[in-house]
């Protein structure tokens, strides 16, 4: 049967184009092959993956780009001479924990996989990236849903996100400006942030919280602040402020930090809760840091 063509964004039925690479079939080579595995694997992270062809020209064969789009383009992919590269069209604002992306570092939108013959990639780490790429194409649409729901007042009381992504919550101590700055989060960090703040309060059952330096800060009374954690571009940062004397001690640290170590949590790592909860408890227990 021959393959449907692709000149719309889906088929008759509402389903992503069946094949992308038709255009490629006259490689007949390991760039074809390559191609197509790497599609199945952004169809498996996304089966709701629009795909089509772009910017047919002569140095193409007039046969275009492949793209691959959910509400903006996630990736396109072309073939050279030695190389399958992927395209992310937002790479550099989403996580690559695995370091997947070795092209286009430079720039700050676009990054790309050089993919050569017979190379293995990750496939849980790529399918990961793509889910990544899709949830940072919708996060504005979601926004702007919000904000039109909210009103025309939505914006000023909307809270403003820093420099990698951490959001401004004005400093106050309590419970609500710690639920404010998490549920500012953005993207997967909220969801993350709200496992931090159960597994916290679950094991240190004294707590008391604050805000301080747009970072939610977790302390006993009269001992001080044991935990913290702040929001960076691709991961969340949890902080323990007398993280040396924890056993195990944390992964993160330098000479400079002193008694200060954390663990950096990436959307694709997966959260040890058990570990977490025994150096909640292990922190409470200590002297804190009093400002």
């Amino acid at each position: 049967m021959k393959s449907p063509k692709l000149n719309s964004l889906k088929q008759a039925t509402g389903k992503p184009a069946s094949r992308v690479n038709d255009g490629n079939r006259e490689l007949g080579d390991w760039r074809e092959e390559t191609l197509d595995r790497m599609r199945a694997l952004i169809l498996e992270a996304d089966p709701e993956m629009i795909e089509e062809r772009k910017w047919k020209k002569p140095s193409n064969a007039m046969t275009g780009v492949p793209v691959w789009s959910h509400n903006g383009i996630v990736c396109t992919g072309e073939t050279y001479k030695n190389v399958v590269k992927l395209t992310f069209a937002q790479g550099a604002r989403i996580p690559d924990p695995s370091r997947l992306f070795n092209s286009s570092l430079e720039g700050n939108m676009r990054r790309a996989m050089d993919i050569h013959e017979g190379e293995k990639v990750n496939a849980r780490a790529f399918k990961a990236l793509v889910k990544a790429a899709v949830a940072h194409n919708s996060q504005p649409a979601k926004n702007a849903k919000a904000d039109k729901k909210a009103g025309p007042g939505a914006k000023a009381n909307a809270v403003k996100l820093l420099s990698g992504g951490n959001p401004q919550i004005a400093k106050a101590d309590g419970d609500a400006p710690v639920q404010a700055y998490i549920a500012a989060m953005p993207g997967w960090k909220s969801e993350l942030g709200k496992r931090l703040d159960a597994i916290i309060v679950r094991n240190a059952p004294k707590v008391r919280k604050a805000v301080r330096w747009n970072s939610p800060f977790y302390g006993i009374e009269g001992q001080g602040w044991f935990v913290s954690f702040h929001v960076f571009t691709r991961y969340v940062k949890v902080t323990f402020l007398s993280g040396k004397s924890l056993r195990p001690v944390p992964p993160g640290g330098t000479e400079k930090s002193q008694d200060v170590r954390w663990i950096d949590i990436y959307e694709d790592d997966q959260l040890d809760e058990k570990q977490m909860a025994n150096w909640v408890k292990q922190a409470a227990a200590l002297p804190g840091w009093i400002p």
